[in-house]
């Protein structure tokens, strides 16, 4: 199955202008591109010159620093809850079509309770209101992402976003893909060396570019193939991951990017 291929055009940092890195991914063959949370008139202008290129713009990452407040009593959740509804909003007045949400993070994160699901019924009767698709990112803890997603699952407006490397590196033995085979909206695709079973000591989640960890994409795109996921595969790679990316300059690291997820599209190709 043919999909389109994009990269998250923050992948550069340092301060480096994103809209150079759309110019960029425009001239290697990236057809889609995302981005996080940046203010209307940044995001506006880029996506302008994203319908003047013919590129997609599908989804827009809220921030998620500080999202286990969305399950603590008190006032703290006001700033990761205000960011997500901004994201909304702003993916609305862009015409952007969902926005990625953590649920939470960490090891220890709080559980699952009425004070926190009180919260995220507003985000999704928000994004709901806007026309906005609620996307729910995979990371370290299985219950509460689960629970959010059978809680929604007559909503339509709420679906999921599959991030291999965080399945790599967290929760290994969790077939995401086999579990929400219908609500896959999203891809989040980059590479890490996993973790040994058990380990919680550290943070492997490194996004590299594909095939310098251990990630198995062969797998991977032939499940996307049997459910029929049709979207993009969108890359989430970042420049500062590794000394030997730092020393590409821009052109060299989005076209590095560009061969590989270029190569993960034809992997089961016959």
């Amino acid at each position: 199955m043919k999909r389109k291929l994009g990269i998250n055009i923050d992948c550069i940092g340092g301060g480096f202008d994103e809209s150079v890195t759309l110019d960029i991914a425009h001239q290697t063959g990236f057809e889609v591109f995302t981005m996080s949370k940046r203010p209307i008139e940044m995001l506006s202008a880029i996506k302008e010159k994203a319908v003047a290129y013919g590129m997609d713009f599908p989804y827009l990452h809220a921030p998620y620093s500080g999202i286990n407040n969305m399950w603590l009593a008190g006032e703290d959740y006001h700033g990761i809850y205000d960011g997500i509804i901004e994201s909304i909003d702003l993916a609305a007045a862009c015409e952007v079509g969902a926005v990625i949400t953590h649920v939470s993070s960490g090891w220890q994160a709080p559980p699952v309770n009425d004070l926190g699901l009180s919260r995220f019924d507003a985000l999704v009767e928000h994004a709901v209101e806007k026309g906005v698709t609620l996307a729910f990112e995979n990371l370290r803890m299985v219950g509460n992402l689960a629970y959010l997603t059978d809680r929604y699952e007559h909503c339509d407006n709420v679906r999921f976003c599959y991030d291999c490397g965080h399945e790599h590196c967290y929760t290994k033995t969790v077939p995401w893909i086999d579990i929400f085979t219908n609500k896959i909206v999203a891809t989040h695709i980059h590479d890490n060396m996993s973790r040994p079973f058990g380990d919680k000591s550290t943070d492997p989640d490194s996004h590299w570019l594909p095939f310098d960890g251990t990630f198995d994409y062969h797998t991977m795109m032939r499940k996307l193939d049997k459910y029929s996921y049709a979207g993009p595969l969108v890359l989430e790679v970042y420049q500062k991951a590794r000394a030997d990316y730092k020393e590409l300059t821009p052109e060299e690291f989005i076209a590095t990017s560009y061969d590989r997820i270029k190569r993960i599209s034809t992997l089961n190709d016959l």
